[in-house]
Formats: structure tokens, sequence, C-alpha cells
């Protein structure tokens, strides 16, 4: 069961997700990407708390390094230098970040059944295949 503050967190990280895209979609804005930006980590926060977040960012793995340098990096190209290249590192940071996710995300939505059909589209197919690994059995 979810507490009260991690829906407040689900509801932070809607909207900020949400600012994200409408500043991507009205040309890299860079006040849509910021507040965006601070939403999708306040939300982080509260759905997983303030230790963990904290334990997430700055784990001393070098892909984790790698990830929250570029992430906040990216965050930080937004305020200051050019939305487009900071965002672009912030992908590059979210990539590295969340790349043990993929797998598994991948892994469920070929279970689904209106979005299986994506798997079976040559191309993307193959792309999303060496993404998240081949599930096949041997």
């Amino acid at each position: 069961m979810l507490t009260d503050l991690q829906k407040i967190g689900i509801g932070l990280t809607g909207f900020g997700i949400f600012f994200l895209f409408l500043g991507v979609i009205l040309f890299f804005d860079h006040g849509l990407l910021a507040i965006g930006n601070i939403l999708f980590v306040a939300g982080l926060s509260c759905i997983i708390g303030l230790s963990n977040t904290f334990a997430f960012f700055f784990q001393p793995t070098p892909q984790k390094i790698k990830g929250s340098v570029c992430f906040f990096s990216g965050i930080l190209m937004i305020l200051w230098i050019s939305s487009i290249l900071g965002m672009l590192v912030e992908t590059i940071g979210l990539y590295y970040l969340f790349s043990g996710f993929i797998p598994v995300v991948i892994g469920f939505l070929r279970r689904l059944p209106g979005l299986n059909l994506i798997f079976s589209v040559p191309v993307l197919g193959k792309f999303l295949d060496r993404l998240g690994g081949s599930q096949l059995p041997m």
C-alpha cells in the first residue's frame, strides 16, 4: 500500500515528466524544463525517500557517477547555457542512471497484449531486443 507521501511523489513525478515534455514540445523552453526537472527530482525523493534518493544518485560505481554528473550537469546547462545541449546531456545521464531498469521494462512490455506488436516490427524489434536483451529460452 502506498503512503500519502508516495502518492504525492507520484503526482510530482508525473507533473515533472509532463512539464519536461511540454518544454521540449515548446522548443526547449528554459522555464518549463527547469520546473520539470525540479518536480521530477522532488517526486522521486518523495517516492523513495530522501536518503534513498541521495544513495541512488551518489553510489560509488563508475556508471552511477557518470550518470549523476551528466544528469546534474544537464540541469545546470538547461538553466545557464543551452536547453538543447542540457537536455542531451541530461538524457545521457538518465540512461546511465536507469540503464539497469531497461531490460525489466522491455520484458514487461513484451507481455502486454497491445504493446507486444511493437516487437514484431523488424527494425524496431531488433533494436529493442538488443537494448533489453533477448529473453528467449535456449
